[in-house]
């Protein structure tokens, strides 16, 4: 019987590696993106709080707002909490300049957290797979570990359920830090329909 070459092998094994996420329980590391303005940024409160990481192809940026709006609703106290949006812009068919610029507006007016991913870095880095047209939700610790990792839409008692495991998570660390309530940040409004579009921010 005729061995399969390598570059078969190396094919068939990228392939199956992409069609896999990073599992809950491991521990990611953390990995710098960019702000609008191409500086560098560094995922904020990584380590610190329970962060809700919503990270989208720029041409899908509506398909997990269920999820988004969910934890928005429960105004979770920001001293232990992190919410934010990381716009994947390696696979979006907009421009980069009209990404940062939309990306801009959003930031100063509704002082949303969201950051670039401009090569697929974070996608790489966290085991995302193939993330062209599609959304990953991912929420981390503030041990670094995974709690709860999704990819594609989240609708009906999966948002219910991913909402109370956030919650949970919240109030443990609040317990364990002692944080004193603070009041939540301004809700940040959904991309407007025909731009170009970010990813949801919790």
């Amino acid at each position: 019987m005729r061995k399969p070459s390598l570059n078969v092998v190396c094919v068939v094994a990228l392939c199956s590696l992409s069609a896999f996420a990073v599992e809950p329980g491991e521990t990611v590391k953390p990995v710098e993106l960019r702000n609008y303005d191409d500086s560098a940024a560094p995922i904020p409160d990584f380590g610190k709080k329970i962060i809700a990481l919503f990270y989208g192809d720029a041409d899908v940026s509506d398909m997990n707002d269920p999820m988004a709006d969910a934890l928005k609703a429960k105004e979770f106290d920001k001293t232990v909490y992190r919410g934010l949006g990381v716009a994947n812009m390696q696979d979006s068919k907009a421009p980069n300049f009209l990404i940062r610029s939309i990306v801009k507006g959003k930031v100063e007016k509704y002082k949303a957290t969201i950051l670039l991913d401009q090569n697929l870095s974070l996608a790489t880095a966290w085991g995302f797979g193939d993330c062209n047209n599609t959304s990953v939700f991912i929420v981390i610790g503030a041990d670094e570990k995974v709690k709860y990792i999704h990819k594609g839409p989240i609708r009906g008692a999966e948002v219910e359920a991913a909402t109370k495991l956030v919650e949970g998570l919240v109030n443990e660390l609040k317990g364990t830090t002692g944080a004193a309530a603070k009041p939540s940040e301004p809700a940040i409004a959904p991309a407007a329909a025909g731009a170009a579009p970010v990813a949801p921010t919790p």
